[in-house]
Order: C-alpha cells, then sequence, then structure tokens
C-alpha cells in the first residue's frame, strides 16, 4: 500500500462490522460495488490523518462537512463485504463523548463551546432525517473494552510482526452469528453470577449494535494504532481473547478462582498500556 504520509497516528483500536453487498439498497450497493474494484482505497491511517487536519484550521472543523464515501473492503469465500467509514457520523457521535475524556478548559481550548453547539445542533437537525443511522465502527482509544473480546475467539485472532514498511498487525474477524451467539452466552453467565456492572452493561450496547447488520456480516477486532506503541513481545503474548472466554468458562462451571486470575491477568496486561497514555 503506498505511503500518504510517514506520520503514524496512533492509540486508536476499532470494532468494525463488514456487510455483504447484498445489505445496501441501490444506488449505495452500486457504489460499494464500484468501490470495491478500486486498487488506490485508502486505509484506517488515512482516515485518522484527515480527521486531524481538520483541527488544524482555526477555526477547528470538529465534523466533517460532507460524509465519507471510502469503506474498508473484504473478500470471504468469494462475497465482498463493505465496512462504511460514516466519519461524519462518528464525529458527533465522538464529540457527544469528550466532555468526559478531556478537562472542561483543555475541551474550551481544543474545541470552543460555540463550535460544539453548533455541531450538536447540526446532528441533531440531520439525526430527524436519518433517525435509523448508526455507525459500522466503534472507536477506543489506549485500550481495547473487555467486553470486545467477548465477541471473537483465540483461533480467530491473527497476529503480524511485519517487516519494513509494513506495520504489525493484530485482529480478529469472526462471523456475525458467532459474535451474537458468543454475546448471549456471555450475557447469561454474566447475569446468573455476577452484579450488574461496566461489563454486562457493555455487552447490553454492543449485543444491541449487532443486532442492526446483515446477519452474514463480519466482524473484526483490531487493534488498529495501538500496534505502534506496544513493544512486539507485548503483542505476541496477547491473548486477551482468550483470557476473557476463559474467565467466563470458570464463572458458569463456579470456578472463582479460576475467573479471577484470568480477569487479575486482564486488569495487569491493560493497565500497563494505558500508563503509557500518561507517561507521554
Amino acid at each position: 500500500m503506498p505511503k500518504v504520509s510517514s506520520v503514524i497516528v496512533p492509540y486508536a483500536v476499532y470494532l468494525r462490522v463488514y456487510e455483504p453487498l447484498a445489505a445496501f439498497p441501490e444506488p449505495e450497493r452500486s457504489h460499494w460495488a464500484r468501490y470495491a474494484r478500486r486498487p488506490d482505497r485508502p486505509s484506517y491511517q488515512d482516515e485518522l490523518r484527515r480527521a486531524l487536519a481538520d483541527l488544524l484550521p482555526t477555526p477547528p472543523v470538529p465534523v466533517p462537512v460532507h460524509e465519507s464515501l471510502d469503506a474498508f473492503v473484504v473478500e470471504v469465500d468469494g462475497v465482498v463485504c463493505v465496512c462504511p467509514w460514516r466519519t461524519r457520523l462518528r464525529g458527533w457521535l465522538a464529540l457527544e463523548d469528550l466532555g468526559e475524556e478531556l478537562p472542561a478548559p483543555v475541551l474550551d481550548a481544543v474545541l470552543p463551546p460555540l463550535l460544539r453547539q453548533q455541531a450538536a445542533q447540526d446532528y441533531e437537525r440531520w439525526l430527524g432525517i436519518n433517525p435509523d443511522a448508526r455507525p459500522w465502527i466503534r472507536t477506543a482509544t489506549w485500550q481495547v473494552p473487555l467486553h470486545w473480546f467477548v465477541l471473537v475467539s483465540d483461533e480467530e485472532r491473527r497476529y503480524d510482526k511485519g517487516t519494513g514498511e509494513i506495520p504489525p498487525l493484530l485482529r480478529y474477524r469472526t462471523p456475525m452469528v458467532q459474535a451474537r451467539r458468543r454475546v448471549a452466552r456471555a450475557l447469561r453467565t454474566l447475569k446468573d453470577t455476577v452484579d450488574e456492572g461496566p461489563l454486562v452493561d457493555g455487552l447490553v450496547d454492543v449485543g444491541r449494535w449487532l443486532e442492526e447488520f446483515h446477519p452474514r456480516s463480519l466482524v473484526e477486532l483490531d487493534y488498529g494504532g495501538l500496534v505502534h506503541v506496544l513493544p512486539a513481545g507485548e503483542l505476541e503474548d496477547d491473548h486477551s481473547a482468550a483470557d476473557v472466554a476463559e474467565g467466563i468458562a470458570a464463572l458458569r462451571s463456579g470456578d472463582g478462582a479460576a475467573a479471577g486470575a484470568a480477569y487479575g491477568r486482564l486488569v495487569e496486561r491493560w493497565r500497563s498500556v494505558r500508563e503509557r497514555r500518561s507517561a507521554n
């Protein structure tokens, strides 16, 4: 893949849904069919660079003026599946959550209140016309939310160390039917064995999101730019999906000690990742 820029934008990880072309109405289906044949499709790093470039002008542009016409594309068993970027929609959603990420003085300095208010009004008007809109991509920074690992299995893990200009890669892909089944089983176990909490709430939320998509879709968990800030040894040894599965299986069988051990490995692993955020 040609390099658009030498700047690598790290930190973000992604949960994506790829839908088959049949899931899209016309004329969007034809657009994605043509797009899938393009040899010069951009990468997630290109999307991030564009978003960061919009923040450089004065005043900054917190949300793109026009919706992206780009997507990620995969082909499995001859079936083309696409994951639309929907950068504008995701920008609006990210703005809603930004207040929890940054202190008010920092947020006001980066994105003045008037700009945020205008973006919120634009989103409200847009949502009135598109009430059923949902993103195909969820994003997290400096960590993979633990409930995302419930959707995948260690057997679906792919890790490539990368060589030269090819960056490392750590991702999971699974059929939608498997992801939904794992969420349902995990929720039954957790509701029977632990109190309500962030893990249960996160699974309920992501389960509802998955129901919005075609049953023959693919679900992808991608470490994205996080692979650029983690040592190769840590990436190679990271089997968080296996730890999550082991912990839930232990809860199901009533083995609290084994569940605690699996959870302890996860907490320690991701605490060390979050500490790198504070060190920068």
